[in-house]
């Protein structure tokens, strides 16, 4: 099941794999992304810290993670093609892998519903 921030990140939990990306409406606020500085592999995270800033053609924004935990992989694809965050931004735009430390963070995100109730 997807989770999401008051932030505006996703998450969608696999085992103890978090995939982390920015919600359609975050993506739709940003206008077309430009560039992404990916968080690098093997870094501890905490729930809160700056994962990665994404520049698009209306302003820069920092994307938050929404757990703790390390990073084990990013979407190298948006190196080349940042765009994929606008196409898809909940699917082939996840930012990054995350291995959690603490599911208990997981439950306390918000469902789609409150989401969607806090735009």
């Amino acid at each position: 099941m997807k989770k999401f921030t008051k932030t505006h990140e996703w998450v969608l939990l696999e085992d103890n794999i978090a995939y982390v990306g920015i919600s359609e409406n975050a993506a739709e606020e940003l206008g077309d992304v430009t560039f992404i500085e990916l968080p690098e592999v093997g870094k501890e995270i905490k729930k809160g810290d700056v994962l990665c800033t994404l520049e698009s053609v209306k302003s820069a924004s920092d994307v938050y993670a929404p757990v703790s935990g390390k990073i084990v992989e990013v979407n190298t694809l948006l190196d080349n093609n940042p765009e994929i965050i606008n196409d898809s931004p909940e699917k082939d735009g996840w930012i990054a892998k995350i291995e959690i430390l603490n599911k208990e963070e997981v439950d306390k995100l918000l469902s789609a519903e409150e989401y969607k109730n806090s735009l």
